[in-house]
């Protein structure tokens, strides 16, 4: 088993322990960027993958565990699946980010503290962003119960059961954990199993990888020769990346002529394919991996190909600038006002957001946006758009591409 073919969102309000949860079933820290080590929250969407592990000498929910070897029998598991998570950032002035990822998640894992009653408004905002991007499936995970006393964790668990009884997650199962010691994974991992089959995605369709993250791999001081080429990490969607592939990239890199910025999309090879540390020769849909290029390290140092669109040559969609798109708002009476053209709105896709601007109005309710960034879509894709509402960037709805 190579590679994962489930990928899994987590979700919930900031501080309620989303990361220190992901951390506890993957063994990788998701808060890598100094920013968000700095302020303790994620801010870009964090990977990590999962190796879920039965064994058969212990009976349900015993019987799952992240790591290999029960500590107490020293018996080896057998390794189930492998799942990717992605980690959500959480603060709501980033939740378009969260509404756009949801192209990469098959389910989500939403995270909710037990030491604050429940709902939070956070909280209240995530459940609209779930049912609104389409979220068929949940695992609620209620995490910090070692902080409060039985009672507390008991009558919080029926708040959230009241919460979620009169929506689409009302059966979702509630799984208490204690994430920073590990305490009841076997349980979550358990649920997981059970709520959330491998689905079966399009591997005949032409391949669409999203670009999340991009590195610069050397050294300061590499000898020229020794240098390796841009390193790109994300998620394949559909159809199949080959060792060996030529790929393009959209929108590609910017530069400023006649102080205007233009893109231009990128050409390389495809020199290496790793998912979980182990190399592959070909990736299928669900795999978050990382892909070793030709290209000049200067082009993917610090995230600078985040958010782009990579696909085989000639096969990618073109980035645009602007598009009509269909609206859906939110659930939230009074909050906005009317919108006009010429108003600035933020637009997330794939994994990162840009600024646009409405242009205006056209027939059957679509409305036509200018992106400051071009981006990658096609026809029916997701975007997450916000607005302004009392001097503050709220989440208005989604946007669907026509």
């Amino acid at each position: 088993m190579s590679q994962s073919l489930l990928t899994i969102g987590t979700i919930g309000h900031v501080d309620h322990g989303k990361t220190t949860l992901t951390s506890k079933l993957s063994g990788k820290w998701t808060d890598t960027h100094s920013e968000e080590l700095k302020r303790g929250i994620t801010i870009k969407l964090g990977y990590a993958d999962v190796k879920v592990y039965k064994f058969n000498d212990l009976p349900e929910p015993d019987c799952y565990s992240p790591i290999p070897k029960n500590p107490k029998s020293k018996v080896e598991g057998i390794l189930e699946r492998k799942i990717s998570l992605v980690d959500c950032p959480g603060h709501e002035s980033l939740m378009a980010t969260v509404i756009s990822a949801s192209s990469l998640i098959d389910g989500a894992l939403f995270v909710i503290a037990a030491n604050e009653s429940c709902p939070q408004p956070q909280t209240m905002e995530h459940l609209m962003v779930l049912k609104t991007a389409g979220i068929k499936k949940i695992v609620v995970v209620q995490t910090k119960v070692d902080l409060v006393p039985k009672e507390k964790a008991l009558e919080h668990y029926k708040q959230i059961k009241d919460f979620l009884k009169n929506t689409e997650y009302a059966d979702s199962p509630v799984v208490p954990v204690v994430a920073s010691s590990g305490l009841n994974l076997d349980a979550l991992l358990y649920s997981i199993e059970k709520e959330f089959p491998t689905p079966k995605k399009d591997e005949t369709k032409e391949p669409h990888f999203i670009i999340a993250r991009s590195f610069d791999v050397n050294k300061p001081g590499t000898e020229i020769e020794k240098i390796q080429g841009g390193v790109i990490g994300g998620s394949l969607v559909q159809g199949i990346l080959k060792k060996g592939d030529v790929i393009e990239i959209v929108p590609g890199y910017m530069e400023v002529k006649k102080e205007k910025e233009t893109y231009n999309k990128i050409k390389t090879k495809i020199t290496k394919l790793v998912s979980d540390g182990e190399e592959l020769e070909e990736l299928r849909p669900g795999c978050l991996a990382g892909i070793s290029t030709e290209l000049d390290p200067a082009l993917t140092r610090a995230d600078l190909l985040a958010g782009n669109l990579l696909g085989l040559e000639g096969k990618v969609p073109a980035a645009v600038s602007e598009t009509l798109v269909t609206l859906q708002p939110l659930d939230r009476k009074g909050e906005f006002t009317g919108i006009v053209p010429g108003e600035k709105i933020v637009v997330g896709f794939g994994t990162t957001s840009t600024l646009g601007q409405i242009e205006k109005l056209e027939k059957g309710g679509k409305y036509k946006i200018r992106f400051k960034k071009p981006i990658p879509v096609i026809k029916g894709d997701h975007v997450g758009v916000m607005r302004v509402s009392g001097n503050r960037w709220k989440v208005f709805g989604i946007g669907i591409i026509n």
